[in-house]
């Protein structure tokens, strides 16, 4: 650890260590027992997309994603976590036979415009998320939306807009470590990739894996594409960000243009013709973040009142755990997070830039291949070198955090795992679903996940779930209905009048002065 990062260590107060903040979003598919998509609506029981607090849909109507709230600790909210889940399971299991898909990978998936599109109710809010929807079915086709995962967002008391960026820069150069550790979708059903080109081979029937693989989603078969490939985003400053997201934002894309804003008939294809429709549509590890106020530009927000917390999105769900993801790898990310905020972080170049997703396509594809190695600085270092070099300069953090929360010795176990891990690949996620696959599966990724998913769905079902719990959730499905009816009554503006304006340039806001930044 260097004598810097030592120093900004012993700085940081235990109270503001204590003040670290994170909260969950997971998605998953709804899927039937025989592991086909349920194309079957949003069920009404868990209220509505649009407005419930803890239960929406991510792309697809058959798409759940599960929110919790901001936690002080990790355990609350796996805990909250657990009983949106226990509560999302016994409504499915009250209307029928649908489970959650426990894979980052989809299940056995329709043709691609027979995959439901998430509906959010006749409101201009509700009709544009929709239409954004629609037109990321045009961009980049549906099956690449129905891949899951889980984002994790990370807060610390008093930290600027400008450290938070050179903690985005730094965990864009080790991202490649929490893919290593934690990815698994190292296979997936060969009906993904039907008719299009790819590096993977045949494993059994109908499935298809990387031998080193960890994370097919975060590879060149998840979310990429040309378009976003010409982005060349900076995050050197809150301003150069901005000003990226601006461009991408309002910049005309011929072939986006040649799709038009609506068809023949009358109907929305897209929100927009630029290379980007709104924020969300960019693609990243991670994203700096800050809660926005009603029919707020998400840019806007960031450059009246500057970055509040960041989102990293790139980690899978992990099939062997109940929610998806666990304590343990919450502490890591928590530890890896403070390490990214603690150390040294130069600007980024684009050759940097370059490398940096190579090291991560790589680490997607080939993470476990012995002796891998990846860009730094110029050089070749291989995977293990670096994981281990990075890994060793999280203990002390993690030693800072134990003792600041009293957590014992369970950050620091963490940390220990992780070097552990990197020694013994066979050990990670992506390896041992392979070798269940393998072993237990015959060979078949879709055999695999449902009999996780079925086992899930069983444990989840089995936890005690008290009346007062039930109720409370019963009440927030009525109260989001409610509230769902009630933005759609007081709706006036037509929907083309509402789209023009959402997405007109100076919704975006200004860019800050250098003096207003200064200050």
């Amino acid at each position: 650890m260097s004598n810097r990062l030592q120093e900004r260590l012993g700085a940081l107060s235990a109270t503001r260590l204590k003040g670290m903040r994170r909260g969950i979003e997971k998605e998953s598919l709804r899927a039937l027992p025989d592991g086909k998509l349920a194309l079957t609506p949003h069920p009404l029981a868990l209220g509505s997309a649009l407005t419930h607090p803890h239960i929406t849909t991510d792309f697809s109507e058959s798409q759940l994603e599960l929110i919790t709230g901001v936690h002080a600790d990790v355990d609350s909210a796996i805990e909250e976590l657990t009983r949106v889940h226990q509560f999302t399971y016994r409504v499915l299991d009250a209307q029928g036979d649908e489970r959650l898909w426990v894979s980052s990978m989809p299940c056995g998936l329709p043709t691609d415009e027979t995959i439901p599109i998430g509906r959010y109710g006749s409101s201009n809010v509700g009709r544009a998320k929709s239409v954004y929807r629609m037109g990321l079915s045009h961009r980049y086709g549906r099956r690449m939306q129905t891949i899951s995962g889980i984002h994790y967002n990370w807060s610390l008391p008093e930290v600027s807009s400008e450290e938070y960026f050179a903690l985005i820069r730094n965990f864009r150069r080790h991202a490649f470590l929490l893919l290593y550790l934690f990815g698994a979708s190292p296979a997936l059903c060969s009906s993904f990739v039907a008719g299009r080109p790819h590096e993977l081979q045949p494993l059994g029937d109908g499935s298809m894996f990387m031998p080193h693989g960890t994370s097919l989603r975060m590879g060149r078969l998840g979310y990429q594409s040309d378009a976003q490939a010409s982005l060349a985003v900076s995050y050197n400053s809150l301003e150069g960000y901005a000003a990226s997201l601006q461009d991408a934002l309002t910049r005309p894309w011929p072939a986006y243009e040649a799709i038009g804003i609506r068809n023949l008939g009358g109907d929305y294809n897209q929100l927009g013709t630029s290379l980007l429709q709104i924020e969300n549509e960019f693609y990243g590890t991670i994203r700096p973040k800050r809660v926005i106020n009603p029919g707020e530009r998400p840019l806007h927000a960031l450059r009246e009142r500057g970055v509040e917390y960041v989102e990293v999105r790139l980690m899978d769900l992990d099939p062997f755990e109940t929610v998806g993801i666990n304590a343990q790898t919450m502490r890591f990310i928590d530890v890896f997070l403070l390490h990214c905020l603690l150390s040294d972080s130069p600007d980024d170049t684009p050759q940097e830039i370059a490398d940096l997703a190579q090291n991560q396509h790589l680490t997607a594809a080939r993470g476990r291949e012995p002796g891998l190695k990846l860009r730094r600085n110029g050089t070749e270092v291989t995977l293990a070198d670096w994981g281990l070099e990075l890994v060793g300069q999280c203990l002390p953090i993690a030693a800072a955090l134990d003792a600041a929360q009293g957590s014992g010795t369970a950050h620091a176990d963490a940390v220990r795992a992780a070097a552990a891990a990197l020694r013994k690949p066979d050990s990670l996620p992506s390896a041992r679903v392979l070798a269940a696959i393998e072993n237990e599966h015959a060979n078949s990724f879709i055999g695999f996940v449902r009999a996780r998913s079925e086992q899930t769905r069983a444990t989840l079902l089995d936890l005690p779930f008290s009346a007062a719990q039930q109720a409370e959730f019963e009440q927030m499905t009525a109260e989001s209905i409610q509230e769902q009816k009630r933005i759609e009554a007081a709706d006036t503006m037509p929907f083309e009048i509402y789209r023009e304006q959402y997405v007109s340039p100076a919704r975006l806001g200004v860019p800050r002065s250098r003096t207003a930044v200064a200050a």
